[in-house]
């Protein structure tokens, strides 16, 4: 049966380790990927001021991830409605199997930079 509820595509700019700086930390190289159906929300006023206590950042949107994607979205950058965003904090995730939409990560994300 095909959802009713369709998502957006987004681009996630997944970190990948290049080398090492001089002082023995990691450096980065950001790698666009489109990932499609995304659910894009406004975060409620609870989830912003929990954000906001928790990470010093302001949580703007909640955006739900398809079930199935593996890929790494901790402290990555994705761009969407013309804008860059930063994923905060830890995702909310339910067993694929019991969840019968087709999203089951929930990530918030702040404005980028």
């Amino acid at each position: 049966m095909a959802s009713m509820i369709k998502g957006i595509p987004v681009t996630l700019y997944e970190k990948t380790v290049i080398g090492k700086d001089e002082f023995d930390r990691p450096l980065h190289q950001e790698i666009p990927v489109t990932i499609e159906n995304v659910l894009v929300a406004p975060a409620s006023t609870t989830e912003i001021l929990n954000a906001l206590n928790l990470t010093g950042k302001k949580a703007v949107y909640n955006i739900a991830i398809p079930k199935g994607d593996n890929h790494t979205w901790q402290d990555c950058r994705v761009d969407f409605f013309g804008m860059s965003w930063q994923v905060i904090g830890f995702p909310q995730q339910g067993i694929e199997e019991n969840i019968p939409l087709e999203w089951n990560q929930k990530w918030q994300v702040a404005l980028y930079g």
